[in-house]
C-alpha cells in the first residue's frame, strides 16, 4: 500500500545552515511547498533576504545551548516544531598530517556534535507529541572517501552511524528520521576541487528537491544523485585494496594536489573565521 504524500503546508521547519548553499536551497524549497521556515547559521550575510523564510538567526550548531535557545526562539515565533533539517557543515582540506588541527576539530564539531545536538533536542521536543521528522545530512564521503578530506569524511561517516542508531531508538515513537547523502555539490564549499571525479555531482537544487520528497514520503536513507547509491554500497563491499586501486583510477587519491586552491581563498577564508570561534 503507497502510503499518501505528507502535506508540507503550515509545517514549521528548522534550516540549520541555511543562510547558503544547500541549506538555502532546501529553505526555498520548503518556503514554496508552504511551509514555515526558519533558518539557522552561524555567519548571515546582513541586509539579505533569506529563501522566503520566515526568519533567520544566528546559530552555532557546536554549542548545546546555542542549539536549544535557536529552536526555543523558532516554536515561541512560528509554533512546535516539526521538521528538524540538521545541514550545517563545513570542509576544510589538507593532508592528515599536514590539517590544522583545529579546523579538524570545528569539523567534527560542527557537522558530527552539530548534528548529536539538533537530534537530541529535537527529539525531545517531538516526542512528548508523538510526530516529527529530523533529516541529518551525511555526504556520500562516509562511503566513498577521498584524499584530502579526511576529517570530513570521517565526520559525515559518523552522522551515518549516528543516525542509524537514532532509528533504532525512534521506533514506535512517531517521529521520522532520515539521512541524505549527496556527492559533491556545487557549492564555495568545493570550490577549486575537480567536482565529478569518481561519482557524478549535483547542485543545491537537486538536493533540496530530494529532501522535499523525503519529508513528503519519508525513507531513512537517501543518496542524490540517486545513481551513486550502487558505488557507495560496493565500496564499502570490497576489499581495501580495491578501494585503493578505485581511487587512483578516479583520481580522488589526487584531490588535493589537483586542487585550484584561488578558486578556494574566499571559502577558505571565511573558513577560518569560524575555525578562530573555537
Amino acid at each position: 500500500m503507497i502510503r499518501s504524500a505528507r502535506d508540507l503546508s503550515g509545517k514549521v521547519v528548522a534550516v540549520t545552515g541555511g543562510a547558503r548553499g544547500i541549506g538555502k536551497a532546501i529553505a526555498t524549497a520548503l518556503a514554496e511547498a508552504g511551509a514555515l521556515v526558519a533558518i539557522g547559521d552561524i555567519d548571515i550575510p546582513a541586509g539579505e533576504e533569506h529563501s522566503g523564510a520566515a526568519f533567520a538567526a544566528k546559530l552555532d550548531v557546536s554549542s548545546a545551548d546555542s542549539f536549544k535557545e535557536f529552536l526555543d526562539v523558532v516554536e515561541a515565533r512560528l509554533g512546535p516544531l516539526d521538521i528538524l533539517i540538521n545541514n550545517a557543515g563545513i570542509m576544510p582540506t589538507g593532508l592528515i598530517d599536514e590539517i590544522d588541527p583545529r579546523a579538524a576539530e570545528r569539523a567534527v564539531q560542527i557537522n558530527l556534535i552539530g548534528v548529536m545536538h539538533g537530534t537530541r533536542e529535537a527529539i525531545q521536543r517531538m516526542k512528548p507529541r508523538g510526530h516529527g521528522h529530523i533529516l541529518n545530512m551525511s555526504s556520500l564521503t562516509a562511503n566513498l572517501a577521498g584524499a584530502g578530506v579526511a576529517a570530513y569524511a570521517a565526520s559525515k561517516a559518523g552522522v551515518l552511524i549516528f543516525c542509524q542508531a537514532a532509528a533504532i531508538e525512534l521506533h514506535g515513537t512517531g517521529i521520522d528520521i532520515s539521512v541524505v547523502q549527496p556527492s559533491l555539490v556545487k557549492t564555495e564549499l568545493v570550490n577549486g576541487i575537480a567536482v565529478g571525479k569518481g561519482a557524478p555531482a549535483c547542485g543545491p537544487a537537486d538536493v533540496a528537491e530530494r529532501v522535499v520528497s523525503i519529508l513528503r514520503r519519508p525513507q531513512f536513507q537517501a543518496f542524490v544523485p540517486r545513481a551513486v547509491a550502487p558505488l557507495a554500497v560496493l565500496n564499502q563491499a570490497v576489499p581495501s585494496r580495491v578501494r585503493t586501486w578505485f581511487a587512483r583510477v578516479s583520481g580522488s587519491d589526487r584531490l588535493i594536489e589537483e586542487m585550484d586552491l584561488g578558486a578556494r581563498v574566499g571559502y577558505d577564508e571565511r573558513l577560518r573565521r569560524i575555525v578562530d570561534r573555537t
